[in-house]
């Protein structure tokens, strides 16, 4: 493993809580959201050994800032954490790329100077915020320009899914294939304690409620499509339907959170570097296909880099919906055996404002774990957007 400059961008910690079903009646849903990323955010600094009165920033993701998760949840979360009033935090928006965002901008600010300590992190409670609870009765987020930019209208992301699905010609069995897959590693590796270094159990829950053990293609091939639409199907005619609720990201609840300092703080205060944030970058896409941006985005990762695909040794691609990543593995040619090897979001869960965080905070307990160096982490948004990061494990 190389080793890290003075103002290099290192990962300290990292940190998330078990997920959560994203209902009533969820393991996490009694939590407040701001009290679930207050877990995340105390777990990080008690077991880093810090004080978090050296902590510059917290900049938190979260996706439906409303109710609940309103009036700048992050904030709210770090002094709920017990940080002192001197901390400051701020809460971002970048749909379901919210966190990995955050960690972005934490890194290019101790690159930049702006900090020598901050955290990153992300909340999402599901159960207590349904997704579009931000959209309110009559209320037009898009504004007219974009509607006539767009005549024929945007589509919900299911459909979105559905469309990939036919474009890139995956059956529906190729798509509860993968499902299966996911469930399977990620049973293996809550069963193997792969997960126990990031896991800080909240409310009684110590793992991932989501992971159903023993699913099979047969087992999902009896759930019905999830996102059937007439009038989407006389638009589409070449959707086949085959997106259910067993090939997509179920509803989650959980919290990240990810300690990042300059290579001299971390020196100067005996912290140890799990990794370094090598590149990041983000692109637009069609918002129409509206997942596809983990094709662009890795490539373009991997240009800023000067890295080959060969060169990554792990890939975290969220798993939003199969085909996303499927479609993302034949277009950039990479590997599924070396992506999401411990499972992904179908059957972990996805959190969307904490997704990010959860990422990294698995990709760099995988590296580790298998004793590799290049890992790169990408996840499609909605809007048409994708955030791809790649990080190199310190020795």
């Amino acid at each position: 493993m190389s080793g890290y400059h003075d103002r290099d961008a290192v990962i300290v910690g990292a940190v998330r809580s078990p997920v959560g079903k994203g209902k009533p009646g969820g393991a996490l849903h009694d939590v407040l959201p701001a009290d679930l990323l207050a877990h995340s955010l105390g777990e990080l600094v008690r077991r880093a050994g810090i004080d978090p009165v050296h902590i510059d920033d917290v900049i938190a993701g979260a996706v439906t800032q409303v109710g609940d998760q309103a009036a700048n949840i992050g904030r709210n979360a770090l002094l709920g954490a017990g940080f002192p009033d001197s901390v400051p935090g701020t809460t971002i928006d970048r749909q379901c790329g919210s966190s990995q965002q955050a960690i972005s901008f934490a890194a290019q600010g101790v690159v930049a100077g702006a900090y020598d300590v901050v955290i990153a992190a992300g909340v999402e409670s599901m159960s207590r915020v349904p997704m579009g609870a931000s959209i309110l009765p009559g209320s037009n987020p898009f504004g007219d320009a974009m509607a006539r930019r767009y005549p024929e209208g945007l589509v919900p992301q299911g459909i979105s899914a559905e469309l990939i699905a036919a474009r890139w010609g995956f059956s529906r069995a190729e798509l509860d294939e993968f499902s299966a897959s996911s469930h399977e590693k990620a049973a293996a590796a809550t069963k193997d304690g792969l997960f126990d270094d990031e896991l800080a159990p909240l409310a009684g829950l110590a793992s991932d409620e989501i992971i159903r053990p023993g699913t099979t293609v047969e087992t999902l091939a009896v759930l019905r499509p999830a996102f059937y639409d007439e009038a989407m199907q006389a638009r589409f005619p070449q959707i086949k339907w085959e997106i259910t609720a067993g090939n997509s990201s179920p509803l989650s609840d959980g919290s990240a959170a990810v300690l990042i300092t300059s290579g001299r703080a971390a020196r100067k205060m005996g912290l140890r570097p799990l990794a370094r944030i090598h590149t990041s970058t983000v692109v637009g896409s069609d918002p129409l296909y509206m997942l596809t941006g983990v094709i662009p985005a890795t490539e373009k990762v991997l240009r800023r880099a000067g890295l080959a695909l060969a060169d990554i040794d792990l890939f975290e691609v969220n798993e939003a919906f199969a085909p996303v990543v499927l479609a993302w593995a034949k277009e950039t040619g990479a590997d599924l055996a070396k992506t999401n090897v411990n499972g992904g979001a179908i059957a972990i869960g996805h959190p969307l404002g904490a997704s990010g965080a959860r990422l990294t905070t698995t990709l760099v307990n995988a590296l580790r774990h298998n004793g590799k160096r290049f890992g790169l982490q990408t996840m499609c948004e909605g809007g048409g957007m994708a955030n791809a990061t790649i990080i190199e494990r310190l020795d």
